[in-house]
């Protein structure tokens, strides 16, 4: 028998006799409630972190949206009065919105330019 034969056979023998263990011991559990509640709480944390995550890297976006837009990038004038606009992940203001939409007008975005029309039409940023 050669060694990479001999390996392989050790492995096969290992992972089969862990396996069938496993088996055994989950066939004799009688708790099953606490399993269910364990891979809960697993669960929630797992959604917290990655929820903690998700947003820290959307305001991480918004600070540079705003030092973009600062800087006169008419994109990012436009996305960034967006974003004040709907209140997406940023206090909602009509204020700011129509302050970034007129910024972003006067940089050549037609976009920009509609959606001051409109809100000049309504007489309120809704």
């Amino acid at each position: 028998m050669t060694v990479k034969r001999y390996w392989t056979k050790c492995l096969v023998n290992f992972v089969w006799v862990n396996n069938m263990e496993v088996l055994e011991y989950f066939r004799s559990i009688e708790d099953i409630e606490l399993y269910l509640i364990i891979i809960l709480i697993i669960v929630t944390l797992w959604f917290m972190i990655n929820t903690v995550k998700y947003y820290k890297g959307e305001k991480r976006k918004i600070r540079h949206l705003h030092r973009f837009a600062k800087e006169g990038e008419k994109e990012s004038q436009y996305k960034l009065a967006q974003r004040f606009h709907k209140g997406n992940m940023i206090r909602r203001s009509c204020k700011d919105a129509a302050f970034w939409y007129q910024k972003a007008a006067f940089s050549g975005n037609e976009d920009a330019r509609n959606k001051i029309d409109k809100i000049l039409k309504k007489k309120r940023c809704k």
